[in-house]
This record gives C-alpha cells, sequence and structure tokens, in this order.
C-alpha cells in the first residue's frame, strides 16, 4: 500500500495534524519558515503540500514538484499560491474560505469599535500612569455609516454585525446580485460608499483588479474624517497614500491587520496615533483554527485517499 507525503509548511492546528498522522497511508513533514529555495529542494519528494498565508507556493515551487497533487491552503484567499501553474500541472488547489469567517468579522468589528473609542490608546496610557478621560473623547457608531467593501463570507457577517448595532450599511460588490438585499443593506457603486461612510471595512480578496484598490484617488473621494479598516489583505491599500492622508488630517483614523509586507517594519504607519495596528489576528482564534485545519486536512486526505474533493473550495481540481 502506497503512502502519501505531506509538508506542513506552515503551523496548523495540532488537532489536524493528529488527525493526518493517525492515517497509515499518509507520512507528514513539518518544516515551518522555508526559504522559496529551501522549498524547492523539498517539494520533490511530496505529493501534498499545506501551508497558511506566509508561506509562497511559487511557480518555481511548483516546477519543481515531481509528485505533488494538492496543494492546501488552511484559511482563505488564495494570493500566495500560483493557481494558474499549478492548474496547469494538474495540480488541485483546495482551501477553506468560510470556516473562519465568524471571527475574523467579529474581529473587524472589534477594529471599528476600537477606533471609535481610542481603546489602545487608552489602555497604553492607562499602563504608563497616566488618568486622562478627556484625552480619549470618542465617537458613537449608532447611525453611523459603514462602507463594506466585498460581500463574501466575511463581508456578510460583518455587515449583519453592523446592522445589529443601528448603523447605516452600504455595500460595494461589483460580483454580485443584489436583486434580493437584506434588509437595512444597501448596495451602491464604490464612488457613493466612499462618499458616504463614515468607515470603510475591506473585505475582498487580493487579485490584479483588487491590488492597491484604496489608492490616492480613492482615498480623496473618502468622507473627510471617515475611518478605513483592513482585515483582507495589505496590498488592497497603498499605504504611502494612506500615511498621507492620515498626516494631512483627511481620515481620521485607520485600523490594519494586514500590511503590504508582513511584518511591517520601520513602516512609518507604526508611529501615527490615529492608527490601530495588530499582527495578523483576523482568524487567530482557537475555535477558527481547528475548524480550518481539520477542514484542510480531511480535503487533502479525501484527494490523495479516495480522489475526491470534499466540501471546500477547489480552486483548481
Amino acid at each position: 500500500m502506497s503512502v502519501n507525503r505531506i509538508l506542513i509548511a506552515d503551523p496548523i492546528h495540532p488537532h489536524a495534524l493528529s488527525l493526518l498522522r493517525s492515517n497509515s497511508r499518509i507520512e507528514v513533514a513539518v518544516a515551518k519558515g522555508l526559504s522559496e529555495a529551501q522549498l524547492i529542494d523539498l517539494i520533490a519528494d511530496y505529493e501534498a503540500i499545506i501551508v497558511r498565508s506566509k508561506t509562497s507556493v511559487t511557480t518555481s515551487v511548483i516546477e519543481a514538484a515531481r509528485r505533488l497533487k494538492v496543494i492546501g491552503r488552511a484559511g482563505n484567499g488564495l494570493d500566495n499560491i500560483d493557481v494558474a501553474t499549478a492548474t496547469r500541472r494538474g495540480i488541485a488547489v483546495l482551501n477553506a474560505p468560510d470556516v473562519s469567517s465568524n471571527s475574523t468579522a467579529e474581529f473587524a468589528l472589534a477594529q471599528l469599535l476600537s477606533l471609535s473609542r481610542n481603546l489602545p490608546q487608552a489602555h497604553a496610557s492607562m499602563r504608563a500612569g497616566e488618568w486622562q478621560p478627556a484625552r480619549f473623547m470618542g465617537t458613537q457608531v449608532m447611525s453611523k455609516s459603514v462602507g463594506v467593501i466585498g460581500f463574501g463570507a466575511v463581508g456578510r457577517k460583518f455587515a449583519r454585525l453592523c446592522l445589529a448595532l443601528k448603523m447605516e450599511v452600504l455595500v460595494h460588490d461589483p460580483f454580485l446580485n443584489f436583486e434580493n438585499e437584506e434588509a437595512g443593506i444597501e448596495a451602491v457603486t464604490l464612488e457613493e460608499l466612499l462618499s458616504r461612510a463614515d468607515y470603510v471595512s475591506l473585505h475582498c480578496p487580493l487579485t490584479e483588479r483588487t491590488r492597491l484598490l484604496i489608492d490616492a484617488v480613492k482615498l480623496a473621494q473618502m468622507k473627510p474624517g471617515a475611518r478605513l479598516i483592513n482585515c483582507a489583505r495589505g496590498e488592497l491599500i497603498d499605504e504611502t497614500a494612506l500615511l498621507e492622508a492620515l498626516q494631512s488630517g483627511r481620515l481620521a483614523g485607520a485600523a490594519l491587520d494586514v500590511y503590504a509586507s508582513e511584518p511591517p517594519a520601520n513602516s512609518p504607519l507604526l508611529t501615527l496615533d490615529t492608527v490601530v495596528l495588530t499582527p495578523h489576528l483576523g482568524a487567530s482564534t482557537e475555535e477558527a483554527q481547528q475548524m480550518v485545519g481539520l477542514k484542510i486536512a480531511n480535503a487533502v486526505a479525501d484527494l490523495l485517499l479516495k480522489d475526491q474533493v470534499s466540501q471546500v473550495t477547489a480552486a483548481s481540481v
């Protein structure tokens, strides 16, 4: 009986590792933090690789893979995988986009509230021994407008959370039909969303169409004093243009969980008091990581052992 070798290149939940290791027809190797060159040297011996967001499965890596049948992404998005080359080579690409959507939507709401009430700044002030309540005057979110760019699983759940806070919800997603629009949600053009929204939250994937979607032009179209939230992908925003919009006071603040380069070493955004910064925590809950790990582990095992795709997104099969 043949054994299928799976390379785990990024951390996945221990339960997912245990599931894979419990199968006598699967051999698991864990090698985290590999450079592209190191991955190219290793990949030829594996039938499958599982990654999260840190490791990139590039054209060169895929071309070096002699036995690879499936690439699994434990999470949402596929921008760190060369899906076109994998498809050309007949390699399946799988991910589990909806499993962590609750955690990410909740986190985006936490960012919105942190921006509104200056929670990180007030916490830091208290830790420094200060007592300055007047310094951290906030703004109420009820009756404010929030613009949701991208209306997939995370965007929908985030919008519903905002509706529960009695916010006005504007949505822009060019790929969806809003004929059966949810109560309280208004579909608008991107330009209208930017001009009307007090908060703009990004929930779209990174593609060539969305790369630098929020550039200097789009930032200039935003309502003066608006706040920008990004828990999706860092490269959706032109960070230089964002810095200028914040320094000029056109935007009141931004909350960023993702960055064009991670970690964002020496970014001038780190120096601004008007920015809430977190280290890519959107899906970082125990529940989400366990579910997404188990989902992709089962999917990869099913494809290798049964030649079938379980209920995950199959970008290419």
